[in-house]
């Protein structure tokens, strides 16, 4: 069989093997039932339903013809590089890394940092608009995570609050 459209070949690709491996460790926990779910019930199913998925989608891309073949273009390392980044160090503005002596800076200071950084990843970068857009996500997650699900963990960077 010839692949049809390399595109949906490789993305099905990579939903399987990504819902596989989840569906795998999560069984690793305990499953339990259908009316008593266990800890692994739910990776379990939504790695099973993913891998469903990428199958459909690769026999699709070798079945349905396409005009051009559907050629996987270039790699875009610029954003790629920048969003990793942004997760990256959101991870450690949020948590800080005590090996290195570096604080936890906050979910104020994460957001900031992972909005700037990752808004890098696009073709142009308005400073200002980035600013506006970090503060409207700072004041919802606040309200959100802290204030509605009272979730436990640092706002503010801890040499401030202490």
């Amino acid at each position: 069989m010839q692949i049809k459209s390399q595109k949906d070949f490789f993305s099905g690709l990579m939903f399987t093997v990504v819902g596989a491996s989840f569906a795998y460790g999560a069984t690793s926990y305990s499953i339990g039932t259908g009316g008593r779910m266990g800890p692994g019930y739910f990776p379990l199913l939504l790695g099973v339903i993913l891998a469903i998925l990428g199958s459909a989608i690769m026999f699709k891309a070798l079945v349905v013809e396409t005009q051009d073949g559907e050629k996987i273009g270039k790699w875009a390392w610029k954003p790629l590089f920048f969003i990793i980044a942004a997760n990256v160090l959101f991870g450690v503005l949020l948590g800080g890394l005590p090996s290195l002596g570096l604080p936890a800076m906050g979910l104020i200071a994460a957001i900031f940092g992972v909005t700037i950084v990752a808004s890098l990843a696009g073709d142009t970068f308005k400073l200002k608009e980035v600013l506006i857009l970090s503060v409207v996500l700072s004041i919802g997650s606040y309200l959100a995570f802290i204030m509605l699900l009272k979730l436990q963990f640092p706002v503010w960077p801890t040499f401030i609050v202490g």
